[in-house]
């Protein structure tokens, strides 16, 4: 069994109270095959809500104490981002999930890229608040991007 994103798999729990469903991993939930998860909700987090971006770093750096999450009002969404990732992988320790799909780009669950803590749309290499716990945890994660060379290994 997989874990995905809720907003890939349909649910309307982006920043922006929309969602990024791809329907191959909505398909994926349809079945029983995964079980859907956000890390933003779980640690407190409302939909909508304002955009936030990791300041400093990436979700590595947050989890050192050398960067943080801010929305775009200058709110400090640290400790909610990293309570949603525990609380996330609670659950999918429960069901012993080891693979995850989650949203590239995005302050919890980006794997490869995030944005760069500026609101001006500008991407760094780097991995959310979320992944990073997860990928410390053990546990593989893919994007959206590349989740079907997951399927082929």
């Amino acid at each position: 069994m997989l874990g995905i994103s809720a907003c890939l798999g349909g649910v309307f729990c982006r920043y922006d109270g929309g969602s990024n469903e791809i329907t191959a991993l909505k398909k994926l939930v349809e079945a029983g095959q995964a079980i859907m998860i956000c890390p933003e909700v779980l640690g407190g987090l409302s939909t909508p809500r304002h955009p936030a971006e990791i300041q400093g770093g990436d979700g590595f750096d947050v989890w050192q104490g050398q960067a943080r999450v801010l929305d775009n009002e200058g709110n400090d969404l640290t400790e909610a981002f990293k309570q949603g990732a525990i609380k996330a992988y609670e659950e999918l320790q429960k069901l012993q999930i080891t693979g995850l799909i989650l949203k590239e780009k995005s302050p919890s669950c980006g794997s490869s890229l995030v944005y760069d803590g500026s609101f001006s749309g500008m991407r760094i290499k780097g991995v959310g608040v979320a992944t990073a716990y997860f990928i410390q945890q053990g546990l593989l994660v893919y994007s959206e991007e590349n989740w079907l060379e997951m399927r082929m290994t």
